[in-house]
């Protein structure tokens, strides 16, 4: 891979092997910042299913090891980015309707295994869908219409659309607690970066530690109940199983239903939107040129192929994750030896119950904190693409800022309805377009990507720059594609990797 793009920030480039102890360390800090969410879907999913309690260890376990083998078969067949993957909450949505659905028909029912099952399922046939137009191609040929017109607010809505995720809006209950997670992580990451290394290479995984040790002890002196957000439960991490016992089908045989993974289709369509621009970001961070159509060929259809695996051992599926790119923009750190070494350590803990009840305890204002410090680095990544552009051009800045109010806009009009259901049963009384989006497959489908910002504002964005009239050199074409990576480089990239000589840090 060619270095041409490669920025002074970036500590530690892509193809970077940092010593096997600060990678253990950069690599938890990787998985620091996804582990709300990495949490988060599984815990939102048993509470809808009703699943027991002693269940939820295994059951979050399994999300753990998951997200641990999809790393790890991401960054080293797939686009070979270091990127996390993990639960995506695009597909969150059409699973709580499949649960919704399951438990209503049966509700004398073993409802959890029974909805469980189907939408182990939904998932499995919905990933055959992403396999086939990554390995086929059919994304990666889109590449040539897109510019950083399109790309900018794609990129800046990931991190935008995040501002309201459960730990940081319920996190407020405990504002100061978010704010000294803030203040620690900004403290190391800006003003103390020059001063010591471990400074600039660990401020997420300091930043936290010391705000969970703040929390713990408030927690034991009893400053915090049980009821208090920021209350860290110690006695829980012994309470855990020593091992958990995860393996495929542990649930049982998934069941297969047309609607429901009609329905999930449009969870993975958004999936592979939001991981689109995923991929420009952390190129972009990484210090490279925008992806070459094959590697996001690569990208998009190991994803599916983690879905499927994702349906087989029973989770929520899997999706590259934009926070542990909000990481890189703090810390330099880039290398992909460094996430696969944090995905092992992922997938070890995926079977050691008090590993991950430990990382179950860190309390949501402390994750809140965390999101809020990376978030924005996001953002800038995303704007940081208009210097190729022509901002002077009236029609670049018309189409940046619609899409980008549309990306926020019309997820929060989605977020008024409520639900797919919901949503269906309004646009069947609409004159105009009642028969077709009062449909099943396509109110579904629209109501799902449009609850997602970065699919929104994308899409806008590529159909207003693709149908607005501007030169090649006002969209910032020329530029963007000489600065892009090439398949050449990607396919030496590989070779390289085959061959065992990627560089090693000293």
């Amino acid at each position: 891979m060619s270095d041409r793009g490669r920025s002074d920030f970036v500590e530690f480039g892509i193809e970077d092997r940092p010593p096997l102890g600060t990678s253990l360390l950069l690599g938890v800090q990787h998985y620091l910042t996804m582990v709300g969410a990495n949490i988060a879907v599984p815990l939102i999913l048993a509470g809808a299913l009703g699943m027991p309690e002693s269940v939820i260890p295994r059951f979050v376990g399994t999300f753990f090891v998951v997200s641990g083998i999809a790393t790890l078969a991401q960054t080293t067949f797939g686009n070979r980015y270091p990127i996390v993957q993990g639960a995506p909450f695009s597909m969150l949505a059409p699973a709580l309707a499949v649960v919704g659905v399951v438990q209503a028909s049966d509700p004398a029912g073993p409802a959890w295994e029974a909805a469980l099952l189907q939408l182990q399922g939904a998932i499995i046939v919905a990933a055959l869908a992403e396999i086939a137009i990554g390995y086929l191609g059919l994304l990666g040929r889109v590449r040539r219409f897109i510019s950083p017109v399109v790309i900018a607010p794609t990129i800046a809505l990931i991190g935008l659309s995040l501002f309201n995720v459960p730990q940081v809006t319920a996190a407020t209950n405990n504002w100061w607690l978010l704010g000294l997670t803030v203040l620690l992580i900004l403290l190391f990451s800006q003003y103390l970066d020059t001063t010591h290394e471990a400074f600039k290479l660990f401020p997420v995984l300091l930043g936290v530690v010391a705000a969970y040790a703040v929390a713990a002890g408030l927690s034991v002196a009893g400053v915090y109940g049980p009821d208090t957000p920021g209350y860290v439960d110690l006695l829980s991490i012994a309470d855990a199983p020593a091992v958990v016992a995860i393996y495929p089908f542990q649930w049982g045989t998934p069941g297969f239903e047309l609607s429901f993974v009609i329905g999930m289709l449009a969870g993975v369509a958004a999936s592979m939107v939001e991981s689109f621009g995923d991929y420009h970001a952390v190129a972009r961070l990484s210090g490279l040129g925008a992806p070459s159509e094959k590697r996001i060929n690569h990208g998009i259809g190991m994803e599916g192929i983690m879905n499927v695996f994702a349906g087989v051992m029973g989770t929520g599926g899997s999706t590259s994750y934009s926070e542990n790119i909000g990481a890189i923009g703090l810390t330099g750190v880039a290398s992909r030896y460094v996430v696969q070494i944090g995905a092992v350590v992922m997938l070890v803990v995926g079977f050691v119950g008090y590993f991950g009840q430990l990382v179950a305890t860190i309390p949501d204002p402390i994750v809140g904190g965390l999101f809020v410090a990376m978030f924005g680095q996001i953002v800038a990544v995303g704007l940081a693409q208009l210097r190729y552009v022509d901002l002077d051009s009236s029609r670049n800045v018309f189409v940046i800022g619609f899409a980008m109010f549309a990306g926020l806009a019309i997820p929060a009009y989605m977020g008024e309805v409520g639900s797919a259901e919901a949503f269906r049963e309004g646009m069947a009384t609409v004159a105009v377009v009642g028969p077709v989006l009062g449909t099943q497959l396509v109110s579904d489908v629209v109501y799902v990507i449009g609850s997602t910002g970065m699919a929104v504002g994308g899409l806008s964005a590529f159909v207003l720059d693709n149908t607005i009239r501007g030169t090649r050199e006002e969209r910032g074409l020329d530029e963007w594609e000489a600065a892009a990576e090439t398949d050449e480089e990607f396919d030496s990239a590989y070779d390289r990797f085959v061959g065992g000589t990627e560089t090693k840090a000293d």
